[in-house]
């Protein structure tokens, strides 16, 4: 059997005829239609998804079943452009149904199962101890330095602030908080 032939379109013609031809494989007479089609059924799956790039999967999955399916369009049901936005808009629904059913999915096998990942608890571990490292640490420091460590880094406090608060001048609270540091560097340097 030898392919359909290729024609061209007449500028005029409307969706229906275009679809009408479309239905006889004219891929010429399907282009045209696919021209007219796309933004709208692009916008319609986007308003549904709101995202970009499965908007984008969804419309071209819709462009194609029209193309299979044009044989099966009748124009006593409606016009060939919400025909198409209603196969566009079912198929957004089936993309959303389908991605919140494999989320619930994950959900519930997230809870059913009760083990903890070994990778996970050991990252659990690891940081526990990094913390009683640091507190040891800290609390090898004199108390003006282990004040202002802790208001600058985990108060976030500046050097300016940190004096107000201790009442002592901005350049004891830089050089206290040096000497910390290098203190903490050293202590915490020794047990890696």
């Amino acid at each position: 059997m030898a392919p359909p032939q290729l024609s061209t379109v007449d500028v005029q013609a409307t969706p229906e005829e275009l679809l009408a031809r479309a239905a006889l494989g004219d891929e010429v007479a399907f282009a045209a239609l696919y021209d007219e089609l796309a933004g709208p059924v692009l916008g319609m799956v986007g308003r549904v998804l709101r995202d970009r790039a499965q908007s984008e999967e969804v419309a071209q999955e819709t462009m194609l079943e029209i193309w299979r399916k044009a044989a099966t369009f009748s124009p006593d049901r409606g016009n060939v452009r919400s025909w198409a936005l209603t196969i566009a808009h079912r198929r957004a629904i089936d993309r959303v149904r389908s991605e919140q059913s494999g989320s619930d999915r994950e959900a519930r096998a997230g809870r059913l199962d009760p083990h903890r990942d070994f990778d996970e608890v050991a990252e659990q571990t690891m940081l526990r101890l990094e913390r009683e490292d640091v507190r040891a640490a800290l609390a090898s420091l004199t108390d003006l330095q282990r004040r202002s460590i802790e208001l600058a880094y985990y108060d976030g406090y500046t050097y300016r602030e940190v004096g107000a608060l201790l009442d002592i001048p901005v350049s004891t609270v830089k050089s206290r908080m040096r000497d910390g540091l290098i203190r903490l560097r050293h202590v915490l340097g020794a047990r890696a």
